[in-house]
């Protein structure tokens, strides 16, 4: 498995450009890298770009520009405060406006976890901006929704609900030197897959100023929808789809990995993993970044 030494020289070689994006109402960073049809790239809870250390350079070596940005109230990004401001239709207005930011009519966007919700979000609402969708470990909106109907997906998910209470959960990612944010990348992933020298990377990103309650925002504007408003909101996905999914996800059940053909018409493949975990790729990158390649050489499926 690749170590800190080998992705720092693969992200050394990528020649990784640091950027802010005025979107309005906040500043995002991102890193940018490579030329060519533009990819976004959108990380889950609780990481950062980052995330995306593996992709980065195996998409900017093939002919693409990559961004990762930082989405708001993570990392070096900045964080409105409040609520209402990481609901679900706002985010995905950040992808589309970081899009047009770039220069772009269009992207291939890939999101892992809250950002393959945020991709899912992103084609329904902007399908004009969306080229085609790369979807890691996150279930399609309507899946999710059902799944957390039954009791077995609510005990999987049951810090969804911790998180609503106010401060608390702040306390307690912050205690004993974040151990329960760093268990999910020691114990649940694929051993090796996250380095001592990658989590310390985490664990300064957690540590900026408000970023943890930012961060947990996005569960609790979630949570502020309700059940029937939600589903109400949930449109077509139109674009090209590919979903890879780790097998070994302790959070989200298998079962949800599948959308509904008349909620993504065009899924071009469901590509399980079994023995990878919720941090798919993170646990098995090369098998991830040629997926992504595959996908995104489509004939016809050129960006700009």
């Amino acid at each position: 498995m690749a170590g800190k030494t080998w992705i720092h020289e693969r992200l050394e070689v990528s020649r990784l450009r640091d950027g802010h994006a005025d979107l309005g109402e906040v500043r995002l960073h991102y890193v940018e890298a490579g030329e060519g049809p533009l990819v976004v790239l959108l990380h889950g809870f609780p990481e950062f770009w980052f995330s995306w250390r593996f992709q980065i350079p195996a998409l900017a070596a093939s002919g693409y520009r990559v961004v990762a940005p930082d989405m708001r109230g993570y990392n070096l990004s900045s964080r409105p405060p409040g609520v209402e401001p990481y609901d679900l239709d706002r985010l995905a207005a950040d992808v589309r406006d970081l899009i047009h930011e770039r220069g772009a009519r269009s992207a291939f966007l890939a999101g892992h976890d809250w950002g393959g919700l945020v991709a899912w979000r992103t084609a329904m609402r902007h399908p004009g901006e969306v080229d085609r969708l790369a979807i890691l470990n996150m279930p399609h909106p309507r899946r999710l929704l059902h799944g957390l109907r039954r009791p077995r997906q609510l005990a999987r998910s049951w810090y969804v609900f911790f998180f609503q209470l106010p401060w608390i959960p702040e306390r307690v990612a912050r205690s004993g030197g974040w151990r329960a944010w760093r268990y999910g990348f020691e114990h649940d992933a694929r051993a090796g897959a996250f380095t001592p020298l990658d989590i310390a990377r985490y664990v300064e990103a957690w540590s900026r100023s408000g970023a943890v309650t930012a961060m947990l925002n996005y569960y609790r504007a979630a949570f502020r929808r309700s059940p029937g408003t939600s589903e109400q909101r949930i449109g077509v996905v139109r674009a090209p789809t590919l979903v890879i999914w780790g097998e070994r996800d302790r959070h989200l059940g298998a079962e949800l990995a599948e959308p509904d053909p008349a909620d993504v018409p065009n899924l071009e493949r469901v590509v399980r993993l079994p023995n990878a975990s919720h941090w798919v790729h993170h646990d098995e990158p090369e098998r991830v970044n040629q997926l992504l390649l595959d996908f995104f050489a489509e004939p016809g499926s050129a960006s700009v």
